[in-house]
């Protein structure tokens, strides 16, 4: 863990000395206001570890990892805008803070910020890391336009949801690792088995989102708990606990879903009971087990030394048993 400490330390000391406010500063502010909230800095860090891991030095992935925290916060200042969400760790949104217009115009300068990092690649390393990029850029937007449209929609299938995660959440996540296997010039086979046990491991990690978002401490989640059943979200606990629930559970919680109280207290108490005598909170967990347990699979087929499956695991094991 001395190295995970090592990357998030190199991590945050680069990213303070890259962001800084400009004029117009209501566009620059909210950049810096966003970046310094902190976070968990997972996908940074993620980038930084697999260029350690595949042999590279790390602190020359460090630009492709300021480039995913900065593509990452643009997707939360454009999602908590989409979901009307007053806090973001704890703190004010940028569009509770600013305004809309505003945090429309910061997230899109943040993104193309987030391109401009790559430039500081050359050749090969420069285009291989773009093409990923794009590509997982486009996949995260159709992941979004999914949760979306799911709200509209009363016939949203589970394998349907995990699709979504997958493109909104998982693939940035395999994508992190990937770039740093990249930046390290690891090869091709060690840089797909990366991203395919980011992928598995970023599934876990949105549905333990999930639950926390319900079951998590109001004090240490840093999000507003309910707010996906606050915003009639159909995550992988509703659509379980709706399947599982007798025909009168499953028509309540179909009731609940449908109305929006000014009082969302009464509302976000009984969802939760329901997920909980129906199973679902349950069932939602041995799903992340499950997937955590497939990204170990797909780890120990990788051809690298022990130790460094070692750092991998135990990241992996860290990240399912966090409570924020």
């Amino acid at each position: 863990m001395q190295k995970m400490e090592r990357y998030k330390k190199d991590f945050d000391a680069y990213l303070v000395e890259k962001i800084k406010t400009k004029e117009p500063r209501n566009l620059y502010d909210p950049i810096v206001y966003i970046l310094g909230l902190g976070g968990k800095r997972i996908r940074p860090v993620l980038v930084l570890m697999a260029a350690d891991i595949c042999g590279g030095d790390y602190r020359k992935a460090l630009d492709a990892a300021l480039a995913i925290e900065v593509f990452h916060n643009f997707s939360l200042v454009h999602d908590d805008i989409m979901d009307d969400a007053p806090l973001r760790r704890g703190e004010e949104t940028v569009h509770e803070k600013w305004d809309i217009n505003t945090g429309i115009l910061s997230g899109d300068a943040m993104l193309i910020n987030a391109y401009q990092l790559f430039e500081n690649y050359d050749g090969e390393t420069f285009r291989e890391l773009a093409k990923l990029f794009s590509k997982t850029a486009v996949e995260v937007c159709e992941g979004q336009q999914y949760d979306i449209d799911f709200e509209a929609r009363e016939d949203v299938h589970i394998q349907e949801y995990l699709k979504m995660i997958e493109f909104k959440t998982a693939v940035l996540v395999g994508a992190s690792l990937k770039m740093g296997a990249i930046v390290a010039n690891a090869s091709e086979e060690c840089r797909n088995q990366i991203y395919e046990y980011g992928k598995l491991l970023g599934l876990a990690f949105q549905l333990q989102d999930d639950y926390l978002d319900v079951f998590g401490d109001p004090e240490t989640f840093g999000k507003q708990v309910g707010g996906d059943i606050i915003e009639n979200k159909k995550t992988f606990l509703y659509l379980t606990s709706k399947h599982k629930a007798g025909k009168k559970e499953s028509l309540q919680l179909e009731h609940l879903y449908s109305i929006n109280p000014k009082d969302t207290s009464g509302k976000v108490e009984t969802v939760k009971n329901l997920f909980l005598s129906s199973g679902a909170a349950e069932l939602t967990q041995l799903e992340i087990e499950k997937y955590t347990r497939m990204a170990f699979s797909v780890l120990e087929e990788m051809d690298i030394p022990e130790d460094k499956k070692a750092m991998l695991r135990l990241f992996g094991e860290n990240l399912m048993q966090r409570q924020v």
